[in-house]
């Protein structure tokens, strides 16, 4: 049902597979309205969405008994991949809906929907705990009814995990769903927390659901954003659903990869999409309101769709935390969320992530210490263990590795039989004799100062690989930043200081 081909992080390219074909995942699933869709499913699927949402709710209020017999699929004029949800939405925004959950089920069923949705009671955001809790019981009771319903379905049905902030109760929600059965999970509740710009809490609640699924797909409600995109898939959301291209529209906001802006604060069109070529920015905004809000709808569209393509491109390329950190830090909100990749909570994204990569992997600043690979290195290097009894450090230099340069042979003649390492900020101390493990020997770091006290997995690495050996004295070539690691973690050594020639110096 669904096949995982490519990682990096908890990010996956992936095949889902579902009654009308099968969908590629990471995606972005655009919202259909199933009566007043301004922008046609055809040209969506023309675009390259293969997979849309619409709502069997208002499909049951509007069509009835003729949307069984035609399918949603006709209703919509959509031949590809058809998910539904059953208006947990309305009861979102009016507190209820006049549909029982079962009679929901069954009309999800009668109307051949591939991925269909049972009737939640979502928590949003804000809401008391044991409110919260009362409605992830309703959900999960729901659930049960639907699935009792529904009975063997070759469509795709989607467990709701709620609970939102309340984090306990989301890994619950997705545990119990799990044992009942469900093939595929789908987050509540984000877009009240998106709206407020808690992208922290929204990356937690992400984390425990994966902590309690990590292998089922799962989709995330309501990402519509371009900057949550990448992070969202980064934290392992497969699919992510939004209206976000027309309501923006709606409100003459242009999406760019950076964010949204204004369509009367833009003096160019900064993109080349079949829209921005056809515009300038002032034919743009000249348009009537109804054509205009339909070249920006498109025009999103194409924003959303080439913010996933990047992704996945850097899921290939095994550079999806460089592209995340890039993207991250067009918010400070957006930062605050990936700065928690630092925690254990987080340490689930090394289970996707390569042992080797043909590229070198890029050290900017102090969040790169706790990428995947660096903490990888740093265990390795914790379990090194060396017969010498002299210590020499040496800073790390452009070639890799270590071994290979001539600064290394220089230090083997003038320091017969010591361990031979350098360091570096990132990957800690690199003994000689892994120098050419990845990610030591295939990195890029850049060389700018910094303070040791930002760099804690840097002392500690210093620290416990002295304790693990018996050596009886240290030399170490120290620039600044070694000299300050060194005095943070109570090193006893001889200190030379840096320079471009001190192996001819010493």
């Amino acid at each position: 049902m669904f096949e995982v081909r490519y990682t990096d992080l908890a990010a996956r390219i992936g095949r889902l597979e579902t009654p009308h074909g099968v969908v590629e995942t990471p995606a972005f699933v655009p919202v259909v309205h199933p009566v007043r869709q301004t922008i046609s499913p055809q040209f969506l699927k023309d675009m390259g969405f293969g997979l849309v949402i619409t709502n069997a709710y208002i499909t049951l209020k509007q069509y009835g008994d003729e949307a069984r017999r035609r399918g949603i699929h006709d209703i919509i004029g959509f031949d590809g991949v058809v998910m539904t949800d059953s208006g947990g939405y309305q009861v979102l925004e009016y507190g209820s809906v006049e549909v029982e959950p079962a009679t929901m089920a069954q009309f999800e069923k009668d109307i051949k929907s591939d991925i269909p949705i049972p009737l939640d009671k979502p928590t949003g955001y804000g809401l008391p705990y044991e409110r919260a809790k009362e409605y992830v019981d309703i959900t999960l009771e729901n659930s049960k009814e639907t699935l009792r319903v529904v009975g063997d379905t070759d469509a795709v049905w989607v467990g709701p995990v709620q609970g939102a902030e309340h984090f306990d109760l989301v890994e619950k929600s997705a545990m119990a769903l799990d044992g009942m059965g469900f093939q595929f999970m789908a987050l509540g509740s984000p877009v009240e927390l998106m709206e407020a710009y808690e992208f922290a809490t929204l990356a937690r609640m992400i984390a425990r659901a994966k902590k309690a699924v990590p292998s089922k797909p799962i989709h995330l409600f309501g990402a519509g954003h371009p900057l949550t995109i990448p992070v969202a898939i980064a934290l392992g959301c497969d699919t992510f659903d939004s209206a976000s291209y027309m309501l923006y529209a709606k409100d003459d906001r242009y999406m760019h990869p950076g964010g949204t802006v204004r369509l009367g604060e833009l003096a160019y069109l900064p993109c080349q999409c079949a829209v921005c070529v056809s515009y300038t920015a002032d034919e743009l905004r000249a348009l009537p309101k109804e054509r205009r809000m339909l070249e920006v709808a498109k025009h999103n569209l194409h924003v959303l769709k080439a913010e996933v393509d990047a992704t996945k491109q850097a899921i290939m390329d095994g550079r999806l935390w460089e592209y995340v950190m890039q993207k991250a830090r067009a918010h400070p909100k957006l930062m605050e969320a990936v700065q928690l990749f630092a925690s254990d909570e987080f340490g689930y994204l090394a289970e996707g992530t390569a042992a080797f990569k043909e590229k070198a992997i890029f050290f900017f600043d102090a969040i790169d210490q706790h990428r995947p690979e660096a903490r990888r290195y740093r265990r390795l290097t914790s379990e090194f263990r060396s017969q010498k009894k002299t210590l020499m450090l040496f800073p790390e230099g452009e070639v890799h590795p270590f071994y290979s340069t001539r600064g290394f042979r220089e230090l083997v003649k003038k320091f017969p039989g010591a361990q031979l390492a350098t360091y570096n900020p990132f990957l800690g101390v690199i003994p000689a004799e892994i120098s050419d493990v990845f990610p030591a020997s295939h990195n890029v770091t850049a060389r700018v100062e910094r303070d040791s006290s930002n760099y804690p997995t840097f002392v500690e690495s210093l620290k416990s690989f002295t304790a693990n050996n018996n050596f009886d004295e240290i030399i170490t070539v120290a620039d600044a930043f070694m000299k300050q690691a060194m005095a943070e973690a109570k090193l006893n050594a001889r200190v030379e200081d840096y320079s471009d020639h001190v192996i001819e110096r010493l």
